[in-house]
């Protein structure tokens, strides 16, 4: 068996084309036209790959996009004063920073200080809250991104077996979450999991987000399951995930290419978002005085920063 390969790529731009960019024309006939802000951080060479590449989905789907780069010297406190003033502007509807940041910036505080409302990466506690207990939220991208891979590819999830390798807050827990609401049976593994052959051995997707190069290879994969790989790494210059994909793909019956495969569908994400997020806040400026919102959010900010603490 040679997998069928869900091109990432292609899922992205068909959507973009098809959808996203027919739904900006329609909220800019309103007058609204949905604007992201990416705030950098720094000069990491990855970061700022993965922000040129939002920045061209943005282009493709006619929002508006910016980017604002700050030096690794910026304090804490001004990198929060600028999400204030983000979260008041009713001109901006989607702010997403970009990680990592340098180690003198809390991300917790940062990631808390957005407004849910315009948290379009799906990172804060309200949002996050919101997706474990099944309401309408701001999903975080990846997790998105991989359920939109899955249902244009076929993959019906209503009763299967799903195997979670990968405990992260950004990938793992999410997913299991929406996969769980399309009805599926999830294991939680991680890279300490005992006994992990086992655990794959009567899975019908597996998800692959450990962080490991080709933590999974062949031989561990059920004939015929569905792989899906989050990882992306770049080993003596070559790019692979966290799948060994030559073997993989031998017995899997449809697998995602690193790269063009998961990460595409992470940008795509991000842009339908930041669409939701404009005619959300559209309807409720026009629904209430909805404005300022930096008050709100640096209470929701301190909230949750104290809550974790206590958590300790």
């Amino acid at each position: 068996m040679t997998a069928k390969i869900i091109s990432g790529r292609e899922v992205a731009e068909h959507i973009l084309e098809n959808e996203l960019s027919k739904k900006v024309e329609e909220l800019k006939g309103k007058n609204i036209i949905p604007n992201l802000v990416v705030i950098l951080v720094g000069e990491m060479k990855a970061s700022a790959s993965y922000v040129a590449q939002k920045e061209k989905f943005a282009a493709k789907a006619g929002i508006k996009s910016e980017v604002r780069r700050f030096n690794s010297e910026i304090s804490e406190n001004e990198i929060l004063s600028e999400i204030d003033k983000i979260n008041d502007d009713s001109l901006i509807h989607g702010v997403i920073v970009q990680l990592p940041l340098p180690d003198h910036i809390s991300v917790a505080k940062v990631l808390n200080r957005i407004h849910p409302s315009k948290d379009v990466d799906g990172f804060t506690p309200n949002n996050v809250g919101k997706l474990f207990l099944g309401e309408d939220t701001l999903v975080s991208c990846t997790p998105k991104g991989i359920m939109q891979m899955l249902r244009i590819s076929g993959t019906d999830l209503n009763g299967k077996n799903v195997t979670v390798i990968g405990r992260s807050n950004i990938v793992g827990k999410p997913v299991s979450i929406l996969c769980q609401s399309e009805n599926a049976t999830v294991t939680m593994c991680h890279s300490r999991t005992k006994d992990l052959n086992h655990k794959l051995s009567d899975a019908d997707v597996i998800i692959v987000a450990v962080g490991v190069p080709k933590f999974i290879s062949g031989d561990q994969i059920p004939e015929g399951a569905v792989v899906i790989d989050v990882g992306i790494h770049n080993i003596d210059g070559k790019l692979c995930g966290d799948v060994d994909f030559d073997s993989a793909k031998e017995k899997a019956s449809a697998i995602t290419p690193v790269p063009g495969g998961v990460g595409p569908m992470t940008v795509c994400a991000l842009i339908e978002n930041t669409i939701i997020a404009a005619e959300r806040i559209n309807s409720a400026w026009e629904d209430s005085n909805f404005w300022p919102l930096a008050s709100e959010a640096n209470a929701l900010s301190n909230w949750a920063t104290g809550a974790k603490k206590d958590s300790n």
